[in-house]
């Protein structure tokens, strides 16, 4: 059977694109083929605004996604491998989905025992969250 993750992220950008929200992806950029401009690469990651509204030529095809957009007022570009991208989400609200960093054949949860973070989220990933009473 073919990969399931590009049908899921190409499903993910219509329905937050459908809302009225807009499409970010979370990619490693460390996976090799990845071409984005390093000058926006934080910790390995970049995120990247794939609205329709903010790029061009914008493709999912089941190997990659690539578009031209623009970085710093310059147009650049982008090429990305399916198996380099983490996560499909809306900016707004921080909902989409999360896919396992060394398998691109479709979502996946986190290693047993390491709660779910989202892109964005605040805090530092294995961490419980705390709850105290208040009065």
């Amino acid at each position: 059977m073919t990969a399931a993750k590009p049908y899921l992220l190409r499903a993910m950008h219509e329905w937050i694109s459908d809302n009225g929200l807009t499409p970010y992806i979370l990619v490693r950029t460390t996976h090799e083929g990845v071409d984005v401009p390093q000058a926006h690469v934080s910790d390995g990651r970049i995120v990247l605004n794939v609205s329709l509204h903010a790029v061009r030529g914008f493709e999912i095809s089941n190997d990659s996604v690539h578009f031209n957009a623009r970085f710093s007022g310059q147009a650049r570009d982008v090429f990305v491998p399916m198996a380099a991208i983490e996560a499909i989400y809306a900016r707004e609200n921080q909902q989409g989905m999360v896919f396992n960093a060394d398998d691109s054949f479709g979502p996946g949860a986190p290693p047993a025992g390491q709660p779910p973070t989202r892109p964005g989220a605040g805090g530092s990933p294995g961490h419980k969250p705390r709850l105290s009473v208040v009065k």
